[in-house]
C-alpha cells in the first residue's frame, strides 16, 4: 500500500488544487496503522514517525489547502502531546518545516492567479490552451521537471487532440528528462491521441534511437506511422526518410543494407506516383548515394536513376542529378554516355540549351580534343 500511494504521489501530489486528496489518503492509512497500533512501543513511534513525516512532506508542497494542513499538523501533534499552544500557527513547529512551509505559500501564490484563470475558462479549450502555455512557460522558469511533467499531464488530460501540447511536452522529456519508459509513454500515448500530425510520429522515431531502442520497437511505430492519415505526401515522404536515416546511423551494428534498401522500394512504390519532382529528387539522390557509399553496388545506384528515369525521363534535373553522381565518382566515360543520351530531348523551357552547354564544359574539362569535338558538333548552339 505504501508503494501504491508513493506512486500516486509521484504521480499527482503536486497537482496545485487536487493534489492534497492524495496526501489526505496517504495520512489516513498511516494515522489508521496508528490507531490499531497495540503495546508495541517501538513500533508506535516509527509509525508516529512516518505521519510526521508526511505532514512535513506535504507542507513543503504548493498545494491550494496549505494552511489547513497546517492546522491539521498542528492538532495532530498536540493529540500526541507534542506542542504547547495548539492554536498557534508558528510555535513547536520545526525551523526547517516552517521554513519550507512558508516557501510552499509562496509558491502557491505565485501560481493562484494561472489556477484562477483555469477554473474561468472552463468551458473555452482554446482560451484554456492559452493558460495551460502560459502556466507552463512560467513553470518551467523555475527548472523543477517534475512540477512541468505534472502540470502538462493536467494539460494534456483536459486537451487530448492539442497537438501543440503534446509537441511541447514530448519536446520538453526529450531535452530534459530523457527517461526511456517515461518517453515511450508519451509518446504512445500523443501519437495516439494526434495520429494525423506526422512531426510527433517523426519526433517518437527519433526520441526512440536516442534511448537506443530496438530495431523490432523502431519498425513497429515506423510501420504505425505510414498507416495514418496525413495532409500531404511531403509528410510521409519525411516519415520514410527519417527511417531510412536511422537504419543508415545504425549500420554499424550490424543492421542488414536490404533493410535500406526495401524502405526505399516502398517509399518510391508508395510516393512517386504523387510527390513533387523536388521531392522525388530528394529520395532518389539519397537512396543512390547510399547504394554507392554504404552498398557499394554502382550498378544498383545507376539503377535507381534508371527507373527514375523511365518515370520522369523528360525532367532535366533527373538527368542533371544522374550526371553528377558519375561525374562525382570518376566514371567520365558513363556521365559522357549520359550528355549523348538526353543531348537531344526536348525539355521545358531552355533545358536543352542547358544541355548542351553542361556537355561541352563537361568535355572541357575532363575529355579529349575529339570528345569536345563531338559535343561542339552535336550542340544546336553552335
Amino acid at each position: 500500500m505504501r508503494d501504491l500511494y508513493e506512486r500516486a504521489i509521484t504521480a499527482g501530489g503536486l497537482h496545485v488544487t487536487e493534489g492534497s486528496k492524495l496526501w489526505e489518503a496517504y495520512r489516513e492509512y498511516e494515522m489508521a496503522i496508528l490507531t490499531i497500533n497495540d503495546g508495541n512501543d517501538e513500533e508506535k513511534a516509527k509509525q508516529v514517525q512516518r505521519v510526521r513525516a508526511l505532514f512535513h512532506r506535504q507542507l513543503s508542497v504548493p498545494l491550494a489547502d496549505i494552511e489547513s494542513t497546517l492546522a491539521a499538523y498542528k492538532s495532530w501533534e498536540a493529540e500526541e502531546g507534542n506542542t504547547r499552544d495548539p492554536d498557534s500557527q508558528v510555535d513547536d513547529v520545526p525551523p526547517n518545516v516552517l521554513s519550507a512551509y512558508k516557501k510552499a505559500s509562496e509558491m502557491y501564490n505565485a501560481r493562484k492567479q494561472y489556477e484562477d484563470e483555469l477554473s474561468v475558462v472552463a468551458e473555452s479549450e482554446a482560451n484554456k490552451l492559452q493558460v495551460f502555455l502560459k502556466y507552463i512557460k512560467f513553470e518551467k522558469s523555475f527548472g523543477d521537471p517534475a512540477r512541468v511533467q505534472v502540470l502538462y499531464e493536467r494539460a494534456v488530460s483536459e486537451l487530448p487532440v492539442s497537438s501543440d501540447l503534446w509537441m511541447g511536452y514530448t519536446s520538453y522529456l526529450d531535452r530534459t528528462l530523457k527517461v526511456p519508459a517515461i518517453l515511450k509513454s508519451v509518446y504512445h500515448r500523443a501519437t495516439r491521441n494526434c495520429t494525423w500530425v506526422s512531426d510527433l510520429w517523426v519526433h517518437y522515431l527519433l526520441s526512440l534511437e536516442r534511448i537506443r531502442a530496438s530495431e523490432d520497437e523502431l519498425r513497429h511505430v515506423f510501420e504505425l506511422a505510414i498507416q495514418c492519415s496525413f495532409p500531404s505526401m511531403n509528410e510521409y515522404l519525411n516519415i520514410y526518410l527519417t527511417r531510412v536515416d536511422s537504419l543508415r546511423r545504425r549500420m554499424p551494428t550490424g543492421l542488414d543494407f536490404e533493410l535500406i534498401r526495401q524502405t526505399f522500394v516502398d517509399a518510391a512504390e508508395f510516393l512517386s506516383p504523387q510527390l513533387g519532382i523536388e521531392e522525388l529528387l530528394l529520395l532518389h539522390a539519397y537512396w543512390a548515394k547510399l547504394e554507392c557509399n554504404i552498398g557499394k553496388d554502382i550498378a544498383a545506384a545507376r539503377g535507381v536513376w534508371e527507373n527514375a528515369l523511365k518515370k520522369s525521363g523528360s525532367v532535366l534535373e533527373v538527368w542533371q542529378h544522374y550526371i553528377s553522381m558519375e561525374i562525382e565518382r570518376g566514371h567520365t566515360h558513363e556521365a559522357r554516355s549520359l550528355y549523348k543520351r538526353c543531348y537531344s530531348k526536348k525539355f521545358a523551357g531552355s533545358g536543352s540549351e542547358a544541355v548542351c552547354h553542361a556537355w561541352i564544359r563537361f568535355e572541357r574539362e575532363h575529355g579529349t580534343l575529339d570528345d569536345y569535338d563531338l559535343a561542339i558538333k552535336r550542340s544546336p548552339l553552335v
